[in-house]
C-alpha cells in the first residue's frame, strides 16, 4: 500500500498532512528504545526524569566492559522501572555456563528481555562465534525469557552474505515459533531511508514476520557519526550521506541527523500497514542525555514540522 503520509489529499489544506505526519511522529516514537553502556550508570538517575516508565533500555557490552558489569547495571536500570535489555554478545562468552550465570541472575531480577549479537571479535574468547549457537544450548528457554532482540542488517553486513543473513532470520523465527519466546529484530542505524524500507520489503518478500526496531543515529557530531559508522560496517549510507554537502552541514551540530531519518522512514514505508518497522532504536553513542531530551520532545510533542517537511523544529 502507498504511504500518504508526504501527500496532502485531494481538496484538503496543506497544514492537514503536516498535522497527519506530525502524529505519525509521535505514535512512532512514543514507542521508541534507546541504549547505554556500564560507562554510563552514573546518568541513569538523570534519565529517569527524561523518559517514561517501562521505556526499554539496551546496555550495551561494549569493548572494555565485563559482562558482569552490563548485567549489573541492567539490573539498576531495571530498579528504575525502564524496561533493561542487556546485549548478550556471543563471541564474549567465555562458556555457557557464564551465559546461563548471567540469565539466571537477569531473571531474579525481573529481567525478561535480551539482545542477541555475534559481536566483532576475530577471535571468540570461548565456545561461541554466532547467536544461533547460543540459541542451539536451550539457554535461553530455560532462563524464562519472554523477548530476545536480534541484529538486523539492512545494508547488508560486511562478514556475512546476504543469504546467511536471511538464513539466520529465519531460524530465528522458527526459534521464536517453537518457544513461544517473542523475537525481534534490532538494526544497525543508517542513513538512508530508502534502502531500509527496500530490506522492509525483503523481508516480508521473504517470509520473515519478525517486528523490527528500526535503528536511528541519535544526536551527534558527524565525527562521532562518522566513527561508529565504520565500526559498524555502514559505510555505503554513510559516504553518500557525507557526499552531500547540506547535510553535513547539518550533521555538524545536534539534533538534525534523526529528525530527517525519522520523517524519511514514516514517508517511505514505517507508516504503511505492511511494514515491518514498528518502532524506533535509538543508538545514542555516548550522548545519552542529548538523546534522551531529543526523545522526550519528540514524545511530547514538543517540536513543529519545518516548512519543507523535512526537518522537526523543537521547542525550546
Amino acid at each position: 500500500m502507498q504511504n500518504n503520509l508526504d501527500h496532502t489529499h485531494a481538496g484538503a489544506p496543506a497544514d492537514e498532512s503536516h498535522n497527519e505526519l506530525e502524529r505519525a511522529v509521535i505514535a512512532f516514537a512514543r514507542h521508541a528504545s534507546t541504549e547505554i553502556s556500564p560507562h554510563d550508570e552514573r546518568l541513569l538517575d538523570e534519565l529517569t526524569s527524561l523518559l517514561p516508565a517501562g521505556m526499554p533500555i539496551y546496555v550495551a557490552h561494549t569493548p572494555k566492559a565485563s559482562l558482569d558489569e552490563v548485567v549489573r547495571v541492567a539490573i539498576r536500570v531495571q530498579s528504575l522501572g525502564f524496561t533493561a535489555s542487556p546485549h548478550i554478545v556471543a563471541r564474549r562468552l567465555r562458556s555457557e555456563e557464564e551465559l546461563r550465570a548471567a540469565l539466571a541472575r537477569l531473571r531474579e531480577h525481573g529481567i525478561a528481555q535480551i539482545l542477541l549479537v555475534a559481536g566483532d571479535l576475530h577471535h571468540p574468547v570461548g565456545p561461541f562465534s554466532s547467536t544461533l549457537e547460543l540459541i542451539a544450548t536451550g539457554a535461553l528457554e530455560a532462563a524464562g525469557l519472554e523477548r530476545i532482540g536480534v541484529a538486523g542488517h539492512p545494508e547488508g553486513h560486511p562478514a556475512v552474505g546476504a543469504g546467511e543473513l536471511l538464513a539466520a532470520l529465519r531460524a530465528k523465527q522458527e526459534f521464536a515459533a517453537r518457544t513461544g519466546i517473542a523475537v525481534h529484530i534490532v538494526t544497525q542505524f543508517g542513513f538512508n531511508p530508502q534502502a531500509i524500507c527496500a530490506w522492509d520489503r525483503r523481508l516480508t518478500q521473504e517470509g520473515i514476520r519478525l517486528p523490527v526496531h528500526v535503528g536511528l543515529a541519535g544526536p551527534a557530531s558527524l565525527a562521532r557519526l562518522l566513527k561508529f559508522a565504520m565500526l559498524c560496517g555502514i559505510g555505503t549510507s554513510m559516504s553518500a550521506l557525507v557526499r552531500n554537502v547540506g547535510a553535513v552541514a547539518n550533521l555538524t551540530g545536534h539534533a538534525a541527523g534523526p529528525d530527517e531519518m525519522l520523517l524519511g522512514l514514516l514517508r517511505g514505508c514505517a507508516g504503511d500497514p505492511g511494514s515491518r518497522l514498528v518502532q524506533p532504536h535509538v543508538y545514542s553513542f555516548g550522548g545519552v542525555l542529548a538523546t534522551a531530551a531529543w526523545l522526550r520532545s519528540i514524545m511530547h510533542g514538543a517540536f513543529d514540522l519545518a516548512p519543507n517537511g523535512r526537518k522537526l523544529i523543537l521547542h525550546s
